[in-house]
Formats: structure tokens, C-alpha cells, sequence
């Protein structure tokens, strides 16, 4: 978990006691700016300090060619210093060993965090074949570490006094968590079984990654060319506007295409009036990456499903789920169906509901059919403009992208009392991004938060939060973290605002939710800071920031109309928080199918090969799922499961939204820019990171354990 992202990809420079660190940094750095100076020799970037403000990457001058030799040079780095702990002739203590371990790896935590930053954001076909190298050769130094006998010795010495070391809390869960890596790790393994889980662990990081890819080419294969106008019709002029645009990107002027990326697929599904156009469209999105084809997904699925079962039962755990919930707050597999048991029928029921209401509208019309899959985002959003006279068009021209990222910085500015002054004048990775130096409410710099938001062929889908630097203590102060907000909006058209949906505003706030629990972070180990902690928890601080993205005080501050600058009126926002009610079945069912199915793969208890289709299905018919929704994701593009940290794990969304939601009940009771309850969200939650327990932490803020009726209540399900 936390110690072994630290291990793995995330150490940084610490003070290391009495610990003995191998580092040619300072010499690199002298070396550096003398050859770079003459020009007569160029030194890898990463081999010396950026030399920047606040250290933040010099994307300009890093070459794809940097990064293989800095890695391979970051793990022989993280080697020596592994080996002068364990030649270390002093009996195990918690800073020569722990602590030493903690700070072992830190030219492997820089070119790491860029190295994967890009890789999802911006990757080239460079960076892309690096890293399926890179892949067997990470795993196989992460098992170097977790099977050294000698170095789990010395962890376990530690380990087995901790009852007399008087730790504070953060070492204490420090040491625990190091220990509890080294057991999951394999190191009480065997000789024959250390050598097999290495083959297991380098199988499954290759596997992983080809599912990314698949996925990717599977993508951008796609494109739905329209050249007659009248197929258009019922798309709103920004949709259309943008197909324009993409059809001029793609060399086809004078066309519209459509692709499935979510910010063309999701418009043409819920507006375009072509029935035979809508289905096609769906039938690519859902069959992404399963299609019998070199890209095809199936066989690769079924094969890392069964490697993670040999793998926990070879550690000892019944089911791959056993083995990841050990360390989540859920705790065991059975708990999270008994969450998803409660919730699934009254979903399942409201979205019944919400299908007959469709149906029924179908059913009034001069020629009427069934409803399929297809059609259901489109009446869906006939019935939210019929019933609540409301439309996502009235809405968003007082989204544009850029009033809602103000929006967000007045949040966080009555919340926090943070600033944000945007600068124009340090490194980025890419045009589209806008960085922002951030300060604390006495004044001091608290971090740089970058924002990328427009969509681009070659960036992973979805919308996410990641550091280019994890707050950290150096010398007894605090560096300031480097965190980036990644999103796949709708890029500018010809100098255009760019104008959000009611849930796309959502996730701007949501991801920045993620941004702040980095930002806030101020804990002494880095392995701890910001959003380590357990999956089904780091959702939770985010799901709560978007609580006030829909609340009347925060929408007058931002949410203006792009051309006449009126504030959004009341009315509407009346309409539109009401008809957010609607819908609510299919995307908690939509939503819950995939957690179940995520569940069901990983909780197999035999290492047979399936097929992937036919789980599948059993699967979805065992849930008693009706065909009119599918799954959020199926299994041939369900990369959070299969090539993400989230197998076993997609619950955490829900899991969290529970928390979320009762956490904002404190805030409603006491008002919500109250100053004592945000700060002690912020005191005893946001910036404790993974140094306490996640739900005595959470218990403190709210005083009781978190109750499910407001989540209910939220989704409109009671």
C-alpha cells in the first residue's frame, strides 16, 4: 500500500538519522550545470536539481530518451542504500531501518512521478513502449525488496518491539504498514514460492499494461463520420460545433465526426435524434476492446483474474478481493456485497420506475417501440425537459469552464482561506495547461496545482488527481506539493468559452476535491501525505467538495451567464437540482452492476481460465440487471479493474460517497463555510493524509460513525 508506493515509486529526500544514504545528487547537479553550460555535454535532467521555482519538473528539457537510464539509475540507487541497511551493524532500530527505508529511493520517486504523470496525460509512442520495458523490470525490483530475507529480518526486529519503541502514532503506522508490505510482499514465503510470485507479479504488470493500450487503440479506432446535415438533428450548436472540429483534426473538413470519447459520446447519446445513429454509436462504446481483433481484451482479462487468485492464495488469502481488502476499510468481500445488497434494490427499482416513464413516452407517440439501451439516455432527458421543464442546455452557459474553476478557488478560499494566483511563467508539459501557485491563509506558498482539462487522442479517458511531487519534510520543513488535476472536457473552439454540463462542473470540483487532500497534506512522512490512504476512503474528501459546487451561495459566486454576465437564477437552479433527482436509478444501477461484476471477477477462488463473455453475463443475470442498462464498464474496458489500482476496489466510489455524504450533513447543520467545521475537516482529516486510522479520523471530524440515509436521501432512492 502506502510503504510500498513509497518503495516502489514515491521515496523522497528525508533526514535519515543515523541511516547512511548513497546520493550523487550534489555532485550531479555541479557536473550538470557546468556540461549543459559549455554545451559540450547534456546530463540527464533528472541527475540534478531542476534548478526551477519550487523544483518543479522541467518538462521542456526532459527527452524520452531520460527516462530508461534515470530509472535504472534510481533503482541501483534504492539497492545501495537497501544494502547499507542491511550491512548496517547496529541492531534494528526505527530510524536506521524503517525510516531508511522510508527515504531509500529518492531519484526513483522523481522520474517515476513524471514518468507516469505523462504516460496518462500526455504519453508519446515513445513513453508508451517504455513502458511495457519498464514493466518486468519495476516488478522485479519491488520483489527484490520485499523478498530479501536479510531486510525482513531487520523489519521484523522492529516489528516484534514495537509495544516498547513508544512511537507516536504516524511511526507507528509507518512501521506496521512496512510490515504488513514485507507479509504481502511474500516475504515469509518460501524460496520455490518468492520465485514463482516474481514470475506472477512481472506477468501481471505486463498484462495490465496491454490492457491499457487495447483499450486506447480500440478508442481511437472509432469515429462515427456523418456527412448528411440532417443526421444531426436534435444535437445542440456546441456538439455539432465540436464534431466540426474533430472532423478538421482528422483531415475531413466540411464533416462531423463523433467518436466515444465521453465528451462527444455522452451529447450524441442523450440529443441526437437519429435512433439508427445512437445505436451504433453504443454498440462501439460497449464493445470496446472486444472484438475478436489484435486489440481484443478477453483472453488478457480472464488471464490476469486467474494469476491474481494464484497469487493471494499463494500469500494465503481465499480470493484475490480477500487479499486487497485486507488493508481497505471495508475490511472483507462479504461486507461490501452486504452494502450493495441494501443499496441494489432500491435502485434497481427507481430505475424500473424511470424505464416505465420512458416507455410510457415512447408509447404515446405515432410510432411506438421498445426501448433499448440506446434510446435510454435520450429519453431520459426528454422526461427531465417534460416533468421539471428542464434541459442541460439552459444550464450551460453559466458553466464555462473557466467561471467554474473560479468557483472552485472561492470555495476553497472561504473553506481554507487559500489563494491562487496563476502563473504563466513556469514549466508545463503541455499548452492546455494552467498552473496556479497556491498560498495558505497566513501567506505562505502551499503548493502548485496544475489543471489540464481539454480531451486529446493520446491522454487516458476519465478524469483524475496526481502529484508531480507528494508533500514531503525536509531539514524540518514542509515542501510544498506539485499536484495535477486531469480532465477530458471538450477542448476551445475558435476562441470559444468552454460550457460545461451541470455533472461535468461536478467532476471539476470532485477531482479538486483530490487536489486539496494533497495540497492540505502536512504529515512528516511522505509514504503518509495526502491521498495514501485506503482506496475506499480516497474518494471520500473529494465527494464531499462537490457537495458545494450545487449549493445557491456558491453558484451566485460563478456561475454567470458566458454572454450576459447574469447571475444563474434561482428558478433554474431549483429546476435543475430537482431534476438531478431523475435519472438517479440508472446511474446508481449503471454504477452498481460494474461494482458487482468487479467483485464477482475477483472474488473467484480457483485459478480456471474463463470466458470472458459468459462471466460476464452470469454475472450480470445472477444481479438480475435489466437489459436496458448496462454496466458503467464492461469487463474488455474496464480499466480501473484491469489496469488500474482499483481491482477488487470499485466499490470505493459508493463506499465513500456514504462518508461523503454524512460528512456534509456537518456542514448543513452548522452552515456551509462554517469556519470550526472546516476547520477541523481540514485539521483532523485533509491534512492528517494516511497517518492516522482513516475512520477514527473520520470519527473525530464527525463525532459517530457515518449513516447511509443521507446518501439515500441525496440519490433520491428512500
Amino acid at each position: 500500500m502506502k510503504v510500498s508506493h513509497t518503495l516502489f515509486a514515491t521515496s523522497m529526500v528525508l533526514a535519515l538519522g543515523c541511516a547512511t544514504v548513497v546520493s550523487s545528487h550534489a555532485a550531479d547537479a555541479k557536473q550538470g550545470m557546468v556540461a549543459e553550460s559549455s554545451g559540450l555535454v547534456r546530463v540527464n535532467p533528472f541527475y540534478h536539481p531542476w534548478g526551477t521555482y519550487l523544483e518543479i519538473p522541467d518538462f521542456g528539457r526532459i527527452q524520452a530518451s531520460d527516462y530508461k537510464p534515470a530509472f535504472l539509475r534510481g533503482i541501483e540507487e534504492r539497492r545501495l542504500n537497501i544494502n547499507a541497511i542491511i550491512e548496517n551493524p547496529a541492531p534494528a532500530s526505527f530510524y536506521n531501518t524503517i525510516l531508511a527505508m522510508e527515504n531509500a529511493a529518492p531519484l526513483l520517486q522523481n522520474v517515476s512521478s513524471v514518468f507516469y504523470g505523462q504516460r496518462s496525460a500526455n504519453p508519446t509512442p515513445e513513453i508508451t513502449a517504455l513502458s511495457k520495458e519498464l514493466a518486468p523490470i519495476l516488478s522485479s525490483a519491488r520483489d527484490d525488496i520485499y523478498l530479501n530475507e536479510k531486510l525482513f529480518k531487520r523489519v521484523k526486529a522492529v516489528y516484534d518491539q514495537r509495544d516498547k519503541l513508544q512511537l507516536d502514532e504516524a511511526k507507528l503506522r509507518l512501521l506496521e504498514d512496512t510490515y504488513l508490505s514485507f507479509s504481502r510482499g511474500g516475504a515469509n514465503l518460501s524460496q520455490a514460492d518468492k520465485t514463482k510470485l516474481r514470475s506472477i507479479n512481472s506477468d501481471i504488470s505486463k498484462l495490465g499494461l496491454a490492457f491499457r493500450e487495447n483499450i486506447l487503440a480500440d478508442t481511437n479506432k472509432f469515429k462515427l463520420v456523418i456527412d448528411n446535415q440532417d443526421d444531426l438533428a436534435g444535437l445542440p450548436a456546441d456538439v455539432i460545433a465540436a464534431a466540426a472540429a474533430t472532423a478538421r483534426n482528422k483531415g475531413l473538413a466540411g464533416k462531423w465526426v463523433f467518436t466515444i470519447q465521453k465528451p462527444s459520446y455522452i451529447p450524441f447519446m442523450t440529443y441526437a435524434n437519429n435512433r439508427e445513429l445512437r445505436q451504433q454509436m453504443y454498440q462501439a462504446y460497449t464493445t470496446q476492446a472486444d472484438h475478436d481483433d489484435e486489440h481484443d481484451n478477453k483472453k488478457l482479462l480472464a488471464k490476469i483474474a486467474s494469476l491474481r487468485v494464484e497469487r493471494a492464495q499463494l500469500l494465503g488469502y481465499r480470493s484475490h478481493a480477500d487479499y486487497v481488502m485486507e488493508e481497505r476499510t471495508a475490511k472483507k468481500p462479504e461486507n461490501v456485497y452486504a452494502l450493495l445488497d441494501k443499496l441494489w434494490p432500491a435502485a434497481l427499482a427507481k430505475a424500473k420506475d424511470e424505464r416505465a416513464q420512458m416507455q410510457q413516452l415512447i408509447d404515446n407517440t405515432d410510432h411506438p417501440f421498445k426501448l433499448k439501451a440506446w434510446d435510454w439516455r435520450y429519453y431520459a432527458n426528454k422526461i427531465r425537459t417534460e416533468k421539471y421543464d428542464f434541459d442541460e442546455q439552459q444550464t450551460k452557459p453559466y458553466f464555462s469552464l473557466d467561471n467554474t474553476i473560479k468557483g472552485m478557488f472561492y470555495t476553497a478560499n472561504r473553506l481554507y482561506g487559500l489563494t491562487f494566483v496563476e502563473r504563466d511563467d513556469l514549466p508545463k508539459y503541455h499548452p492546455d495547461v494552467r498552473t496556479y501557485e497556491v498560498h495558505d491563509k497566513d501567506g505562505s506558498v502551499l503548493g502548485i496545482f496544475m489543471g489540464d482539462y481539454y480531451v486529446r487522442d493520446n491522454k487516458r479517458s476519465g478524469a483524475w488527481a496526481s502529484p508531480y511531487r507528494k508533500q514531503q519534510m525536509k531539514d524540518g520543513k514542509r515542501v510544498p506539493p506539485i499536484v495535477v488535476n486531469v480532465l477530458n472536457l471538450a477542448a476551445p473552439i475558435d476562441g470559444k468559452p468552454v460550457l460545461l454540463t451541470f455533472d461535468e462542473a461536478s467532476t471539476v470540483f470532485h477531482e479538486f476535491g483530490h487536489a486539496l487532500h494533497h495540497m492540505l497534506s502536512n504529515v512528516q512522512y511522505t509514504s503518509q501525505a495526502g491521498t495514501a490512504v485506503p482506496t475506499d476512503y480516497v474518494e471520500f474528501p473529494s465527494q464531499v467538495n462537490e457537495n458545494w459546487m450545487t449549493e445557491p451561495e456558491v453558484l451566485a459566486q460563478f456561475a454567470h451567464h458566458v454572454d450576459t454576465g447574469e447571475v444563474i437564477p434561482q428558478a433554474l437552479i431549483d429546476k435543475a437540482l430537482a431534476a438531478g433527482k431523475f435519472n438517479q436509478g440508472f446511474n446508481t444501477v449503471e454504477y452498481l452492476a460494474a461494482t458487482k461484476l468487479d467483485l464477482d471477477w475477483h472474488s473467484l477462488t480457483d485459478t480456471k481460465l474463463r470466458d470472458a463473455a459468459e462471466f460476464e453475463q452470469a454475472s450480470l443475470e445472477k444481479m438480475g440487471l435489466i437489459d436496458e442498462i448496462p454496466p458503467r464498464y464492461r469487463s474488455t474496458y474496464f480499466g480501473h479493474i484491469f489496469s488500474s489500482g482499483y481491482s477488487a476496489g470499485y466499490y470505493s466510489y459508493i463506499w465513500a460517497d456514504i462518508l461523503g455524504a454524512d460528512a456534509f450533513e456537518a456542514f448543513k447543520e452548522h452552515g456551509i463555510f462554517d469556519k470550526a467545521t472546516a476547520d477541523a475537516f481540514r485539521d483532523k482529516l485533509l491534512s492528517k493524509g494516511g497517518s492516522r486510522d482513516p475512520m477514527q479520523m473520520y470519527r473525530d471530524f464527525r463525532g459517530k460513525d457515518a449513516d447511509i440515509q443521507p446518501l439515500l436521501k441525496s440519490r433520491g432512492l428512500l
